[in-house]
């Protein structure tokens, strides 16, 4: 199986890495050994866009399964960790997702996460800025969205509420129907387009997508506490 992913990610296109569940961190430029030091990642093994699209696939359906990720190889100039042990919103992985994309961010100068549940799931992210996290914001449809917000909205985020009609701030508005619940509904699918305005959305990932390098599956910290993840079959 090495043998046959060593040939085929000869002149590998990109393709689109969307699931009805993604979590992923977004890092400038190509230094994946360095990225993946950072996040404590270990047993790399070698793989192509579909198989590493595919394990994700696996991981993010019914209970997370934080023990892999997929690392990309660098895409438009970006690097991207994908896998639920990336969510910047998960309450059982969001403080120490938001240490290590604060240390990334010292590293990097800046560094991203995200995640989306296209299926009432909500957004989430996660921006740093030279160690110093920016923004934190989780758009749901639950109680969950106070808990995890930091920082103040991001130029995106007033942009669009504007394009809205609604006021550049939560709380601050005057319109006669319920500002705050349409801000809800549309914050709750911008996840994908947030993370292609600061950088790149694995969702937009394609042939047009300038790739160096090849993807590895790697194992989390939580595999060293919890064990190697279960395998299945994978497309390749």
């Amino acid at each position: 199986m090495e043998r046959l992913i060593r040939i085929k990610v000869l002149g590998e296109q990109a393709i689109p890495l969307d699931t009805c569940s993604l979590s992923w961190i977004a890092v400038p430029g190509g230094d994946r050994a360095g990225v993946m030091e950072v996040l404590g990642l270990w047993d790399q093994r070698q793989c192509t866009f579909a198989l590493g699209h595919s394990v994700v696939a696996h991981d993010s359906v019914d209970v997370p399964a934080y023990g892999r990720v997929y690392v990309t190889p660098q895409v438009d100039g970006w690097t991207l960790v994908l896998g639920p042990w990336c969510s910047p919103v998960d309450p059982e992985r969001a403080e120490d997702v938001l240490r290590l994309v604060a240390e990334l961010s010292w590293r990097y100068g800046q560094a991203q996460t995200y995640y989306f549940g296209e299926q009432g799931g909500g957004s989430g992210w996660l921006v740093a800025e030279a160690g110093q996290v920016v923004r934190r914001f989780f758009a749901c449809w639950g109680d969950d969205e106070a808990r995890f917000a930091l920082g103040d909205p991001l130029l995106q985020e007033t942009t669009w509420r504007t394009e809205m009609g609604l006021a550049s701030s939560p709380g601050v508005e005057s319109a006669d129907d319920d500002p705050a619940e349409q801000w809800e509904d549309r914050a709750a699918y911008l996840a994908p387009e947030l993370a292609q305005a600061l950088g790149v959305s694995p969702f937009n990932l394609g042939p047009h997508t300038q790739v160096c390098g090849t993807g590895t599956i790697a194992l989390t910290p939580y595999a060293r506490e919890h064990g190697k993840p279960r395998t299945g079959a994978y497309r390749i």
